[in-house]
């Protein structure tokens, strides 16, 4: 069999396109793992934020800030069903995520992504709940990977993210998430500088609870062994 170096090329560009989910295909596919986190604090104040399942027996995880001191705490899922109260289960000591549990089974779970090969410029889909509004989606790209202090790490993104935005999963190309929206950098002038907790943090968390963290099966053996398959394919038509 003989292939042009050209036409090689062509292939292994279409495949690695195809592997990667698009924007529309991962809010198809997570807008039910979504949800409005609502909160009471004890003055009776409402606020909002968002969260997402992460475990199908009703695990929510969130932004710690969202959720901590209030005095009430219940989420909306997308088909605009209210859950009983929600419990904070664990929050974390090093980053702004919390996790909640409600009284649920069988829910739609996101899978968490290894947040150590986010990358500059990588795309990004974020769905959460900014002003209540439900399963908004916005994309951009991971900014920068930036450490903070203590020798965290913070994921700068450019998706648009606004109040109640806080807690909203942040998913990479493959539809896992890869951080969580935490805070956004405020002024005049300022447009999308946001940052997001990584998603191993997040793992981290779950585990130290007793959790385990949903990551999805790889792909036909990952990357390359798909890449394989669709290169046998394509390659069938030369011999």
């Amino acid at each position: 069999m003989k292939l042009r170096t050209p036409a090689l090329f062509i292939f292994v560009f279409l495949c690695a396109a195809a592997y990667a989910e698009t924007h529309v295909e991962i809010a198809k596919e997570f807008a039910s793992s979504v949800v409005t986190v609502n909160t009471v604090n004890a003055k009776g104040g409402t606020f909002s934020g968002t969260g997402f399942i992460v475990a199908p027996d009703g695990v929510i995880a969130t932004s710690k800030h969202v959720v901590e001191g209030m005095a009430y705490i219940n989420v909306t899922f997308n088909t605009g069903l209210i859950s009983d109260e929600a419990r904070i289960i664990a929050v974390s000591k090093e980053t702004d995520l919390a996790l909640l549990q409600i009284e649920a089974k069988n829910l739609p779970a996101v899978y968490l992504g290894d947040s150590d090969y986010a990358l500059p410029g990588a795309g990004i889909t974020v769905i959460g709940s900014p002003r209540r509004l439900q399963n908004t989606v916005t994309t951009g790209v991971i900014s920068q990977v930036r450490p903070v202090s203590g020798g965290i790490i913070w994921h700068q993104i450019s998706a648009p993210v606004s109040p109640s935005s806080s807690g909203s999963p942040v998913f990479d190309r493959d539809g896992s998430v890869i951080s969580v929206v935490s805070s956004i950098y405020a002024g005049e002038g300022n447009q999308n500088l946001n940052f997001s907790i990584p998603s191993n943090y997040l793992k981290k968390l779950m585990e130290e609870n007793g959790l385990t963290p949903p990551e999805r099966e790889e792909k036909s053996g990952g990357v390359l062994g798909y890449l394989k398959e669709c290169f046998d394919i394509f390659a069938g038509f030369f011999r």
